[in-house]
Protein backbone atom coordinates (compact mmCIF):
# COMPACT_ATOMS: atom_id res chain seq x y z
CA UNK A 1 0.00 0.00 0.00
CA UNK A 2 1.02 3.59 -0.47
CA UNK A 3 1.28 5.87 2.56
CA UNK A 4 -2.19 7.35 1.92
CA UNK A 5 -3.78 3.96 1.22
CA UNK A 6 -2.46 2.61 4.51
CA UNK A 7 -3.76 5.67 6.37
CA UNK A 8 -7.20 5.11 4.83
CA UNK A 9 -7.06 1.40 5.69
CA UNK A 10 -6.34 2.24 9.34
CA UNK A 11 -9.41 4.48 9.45
CA UNK A 12 -11.58 1.77 7.90
CA UNK A 13 -10.26 -0.78 10.42
CA UNK A 14 -11.13 1.58 13.29
CA UNK A 15 -14.68 2.00 11.97
CA UNK A 16 -15.01 -1.75 11.49
CA UNK A 17 -13.87 -2.65 15.00
CA UNK A 18 -16.48 -0.29 16.44
CA UNK A 19 -19.20 -1.60 14.13
CA UNK A 20 -18.34 -5.16 15.18
CA UNK A 21 -18.60 -4.34 18.88
CA UNK A 22 -14.89 -4.90 19.50
CA UNK A 23 -14.44 -1.37 20.74
CA UNK A 24 -16.31 1.68 22.00
CA UNK A 25 -15.66 5.30 21.08
CA UNK A 26 -11.97 6.09 20.76
CA UNK A 27 -10.79 3.78 23.56
CA UNK A 28 -8.93 1.50 21.15
CA UNK A 29 -6.09 2.25 18.78
CA UNK A 30 -4.48 0.78 15.68
CA UNK A 31 -1.01 0.95 14.15
CA UNK A 32 0.59 -0.36 10.96
CA UNK A 33 4.22 -0.60 9.94
CA UNK A 34 5.40 1.93 7.37
CA UNK A 35 9.01 1.87 6.17
CA UNK A 36 11.27 2.72 9.13
CA UNK A 37 8.39 3.58 11.46
CA UNK A 38 4.67 3.19 11.87
CA UNK A 39 1.37 4.92 11.30
CA UNK A 40 -0.90 5.15 14.35
CA UNK A 41 -4.28 6.60 15.23
CA UNK A 42 -4.24 10.04 16.89
CA UNK A 43 -5.27 10.54 20.50
CA UNK A 44 -8.94 11.20 21.19
CA UNK A 45 -10.27 11.97 17.70
CA UNK A 46 -13.58 10.32 16.73
CA UNK A 47 -12.99 7.69 14.07
CA UNK A 48 -15.91 8.98 11.99
CA UNK A 49 -14.15 12.32 11.61
CA UNK A 50 -10.71 10.98 10.73
CA UNK A 51 -9.04 11.88 7.45
CA UNK A 52 -5.90 10.18 6.12
CA UNK A 53 -3.75 13.18 7.10
CA UNK A 54 -4.92 12.83 10.73
CA UNK A 55 -3.12 9.50 11.12
CA UNK A 56 0.22 10.10 12.84
CA UNK A 57 3.59 8.85 11.58
CA UNK A 58 5.93 7.74 14.36
CA UNK A 59 9.56 6.77 13.90
CA UNK A 60 11.12 3.96 15.94
CA UNK A 61 12.55 6.48 18.39
CA UNK A 62 9.00 7.54 19.24
CA UNK A 63 9.15 10.89 17.42
CA UNK A 64 5.80 11.83 15.84
CA UNK A 65 5.13 13.69 12.61
CA UNK A 66 1.77 15.32 11.98
CA UNK A 67 -0.61 17.85 13.46
CA UNK A 68 -2.04 15.58 16.17
CA UNK A 69 -0.59 13.74 19.14
CA UNK A 70 -0.32 9.98 18.62
CA UNK A 71 -2.42 7.56 20.65
CA UNK A 72 -1.48 7.51 24.32
CA UNK A 73 -0.63 3.82 23.79
CA UNK A 74 1.96 4.56 21.10
CA UNK A 75 4.71 3.04 23.21
CA UNK A 76 3.53 -0.57 23.13
CA UNK A 77 2.63 -0.27 19.44
CA UNK A 78 6.17 0.93 18.68
CA UNK A 79 7.81 -1.65 20.96
CA UNK A 80 5.80 -4.56 19.56
CA UNK A 81 6.56 -3.65 15.93
CA UNK A 82 10.22 -3.13 16.83
CA UNK A 83 10.47 -6.50 18.61
CA UNK A 84 8.43 -8.45 16.04
CA UNK A 85 9.79 -7.93 12.52
CA UNK A 86 7.16 -10.33 11.13
CA UNK A 87 4.35 -8.11 12.45
CA UNK A 88 2.77 -5.49 10.22
CA UNK A 89 -0.06 -4.21 12.41
CA UNK A 90 -1.23 -3.98 16.02
CA UNK A 91 -4.87 -3.68 17.13
CA UNK A 92 -5.75 -2.67 20.70
CA UNK A 93 -9.38 -2.78 21.83
CA UNK A 94 -11.48 -2.75 25.00
CA UNK A 95 -13.81 -5.51 23.81
CA UNK A 96 -16.40 -6.50 26.46
CA UNK A 97 -15.62 -10.16 27.15
CA UNK A 98 -11.85 -10.01 26.79
CA UNK A 99 -11.82 -6.96 29.05
CA UNK A 100 -14.05 -8.71 31.60
CA UNK A 101 -11.55 -11.57 31.84
CA UNK A 102 -8.71 -9.05 32.02
CA UNK A 103 -10.46 -7.34 34.94
CA UNK A 104 -10.36 -10.71 36.68
CA UNK A 105 -6.67 -10.98 35.81
CA UNK A 106 -7.55 -14.17 33.98
CA UNK A 107 -6.08 -15.31 30.67
CA UNK A 108 -7.79 -17.68 28.24
CA UNK A 109 -6.88 -21.38 28.30
CA UNK A 110 -7.27 -23.86 25.43
CA UNK A 111 -11.06 -24.18 25.62
CA UNK A 112 -11.24 -24.41 21.81
CA UNK A 113 -8.69 -25.27 19.15
CA UNK A 114 -9.05 -21.76 17.64
CA UNK A 115 -6.80 -20.51 20.43
CA UNK A 116 -4.00 -21.78 18.19
CA UNK A 117 -4.65 -18.75 15.98
CA UNK A 118 -2.88 -16.73 18.68
CA UNK A 119 0.15 -19.01 18.51
CA UNK A 120 -0.10 -21.31 21.51
CA UNK A 121 -2.21 -23.07 24.16
CA UNK A 122 -2.98 -19.92 26.16
CA UNK A 123 -3.71 -16.25 25.72
CA UNK A 124 -1.91 -14.67 28.65
CA UNK A 125 -3.07 -11.75 30.74
CA UNK A 126 -0.34 -9.16 31.31
CA UNK A 127 -0.13 -7.54 34.77
CA UNK A 128 -1.73 -4.15 35.24
CA UNK A 129 0.20 -0.94 34.59
CA UNK A 130 -1.00 2.58 33.85
CA UNK A 131 -2.04 3.11 30.22
CA UNK A 132 0.68 4.55 28.02
CA UNK A 133 3.44 3.65 30.46
CA UNK A 134 6.76 1.95 29.76
CA UNK A 135 5.83 -0.69 32.33
CA UNK A 136 2.66 -1.59 30.41
CA UNK A 137 4.66 -1.92 27.20
CA UNK A 138 7.14 -4.27 28.89
CA UNK A 139 4.36 -6.39 30.40
CA UNK A 140 2.67 -6.62 27.00
CA UNK A 141 5.87 -7.75 25.29
CA UNK A 142 6.34 -10.47 27.90
CA UNK A 143 2.72 -11.67 27.57
CA UNK A 144 3.11 -11.75 23.77
CA UNK A 145 6.22 -13.94 23.87
CA UNK A 146 5.46 -16.75 21.42
CA UNK A 147 1.93 -15.38 20.93
CA UNK A 148 0.05 -13.00 18.64
CA UNK A 149 -2.46 -11.81 21.25
CA UNK A 150 -2.69 -11.04 24.95
CA UNK A 151 -4.99 -9.48 27.48
CA UNK A 152 -4.01 -6.47 29.60
CA UNK A 153 -5.20 -6.64 33.21
CA UNK A 154 -8.05 -4.21 33.99
CA UNK A 155 -7.66 -2.76 30.52
CA UNK A 156 -8.28 -4.68 27.30
CA UNK A 157 -6.68 -6.77 24.58
CA UNK A 158 -3.87 -6.60 22.00
CA UNK A 159 -3.82 -8.52 18.72
CA UNK A 160 -0.86 -8.58 16.33
CA UNK A 161 -0.90 -9.59 12.67
CA UNK A 162 1.13 -9.62 9.50
CA UNK A 163 -1.19 -6.90 8.20
CA UNK A 164 -4.22 -4.88 9.30
CA UNK A 165 -6.78 -7.43 8.14
CA UNK A 166 -5.11 -10.28 10.01
CA UNK A 167 -4.67 -8.29 13.21
CA UNK A 168 -8.32 -7.21 13.18
CA UNK A 169 -9.47 -10.75 12.40
CA UNK A 170 -7.44 -12.09 15.33
CA UNK A 171 -8.92 -9.49 17.67
CA UNK A 172 -12.35 -10.80 16.71
CA UNK A 173 -11.29 -14.41 17.32
CA UNK A 174 -9.89 -13.55 20.75
CA UNK A 175 -13.13 -11.80 21.71
CA UNK A 176 -15.09 -14.88 20.57
CA UNK A 177 -12.88 -17.13 22.71
CA UNK A 178 -13.34 -14.79 25.65
CA UNK A 179 -17.12 -14.89 25.21
CA UNK A 180 -17.06 -18.70 25.01
CA UNK A 181 -14.89 -18.96 28.10
CA UNK A 182 -17.16 -16.58 29.99
CA UNK A 183 -20.20 -18.70 29.03
CA UNK A 184 -18.45 -21.88 30.20
CA UNK A 185 -17.60 -20.35 33.56
CA UNK A 186 -21.29 -19.68 34.19
CA UNK A 187 -21.87 -23.46 34.18
CA UNK A 188 -18.62 -24.95 35.46
CA UNK A 189 -14.98 -25.50 34.60
CA UNK A 190 -14.46 -26.20 30.89
CA UNK A 191 -12.50 -29.12 29.47
CA UNK A 192 -9.09 -27.84 28.39
CA UNK A 193 -7.32 -29.17 25.31
CA UNK A 194 -3.77 -30.44 25.80
CA UNK A 195 -0.66 -28.48 24.81
CA UNK A 196 0.19 -31.30 22.39
CA UNK A 197 -3.15 -30.94 20.61
CA UNK A 198 -2.79 -27.17 20.30
CA UNK A 199 0.75 -27.65 18.93
CA UNK A 200 -0.75 -29.94 16.24
CA UNK A 201 -3.36 -27.32 15.39
CA UNK A 202 -0.75 -24.53 15.25
CA UNK A 203 1.15 -26.63 12.70
CA UNK A 204 -2.01 -27.33 10.68
CA UNK A 205 -2.82 -23.61 10.64
CA UNK A 206 0.47 -22.94 8.85
CA UNK A 207 -1.01 -24.46 5.69
CA UNK A 208 -4.63 -23.39 6.30
CA UNK A 209 -6.44 -20.93 4.06
CA UNK A 210 -7.38 -20.43 0.41
CA UNK A 211 -4.97 -22.15 -1.96
CA UNK A 212 -5.20 -23.03 -5.61
CA UNK A 213 -5.96 -26.68 -6.26
CA UNK A 214 -3.35 -28.63 -8.19
CA UNK A 215 -5.18 -29.39 -11.44
CA UNK A 216 -2.25 -30.99 -13.25
CA UNK A 217 -3.17 -34.46 -14.50
CA UNK A 218 -1.48 -37.36 -12.74
CA UNK A 219 1.58 -38.73 -14.46
CA UNK A 220 1.46 -42.28 -15.75
CA UNK A 221 3.89 -44.98 -14.91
Amino acid sequence: MTDRELRSAIIQACLEMNRNGLNQGTSGNISARLEAGLLITPSGLPYEALQPEDIVFLDMQGRPEGRWKPSSEWRFHRDILHARPEAGAVVHVHSPYATALAILGRGIPAIHYMIAAAGGPTIRCAPYATFGSEALSQYALEALEGRSACLLANHGMIAVGADLAKALWLAGEVETLARQYHACLQVGEPVILSDAEIARVVEKFRSYGPKAQDTAPPTSG
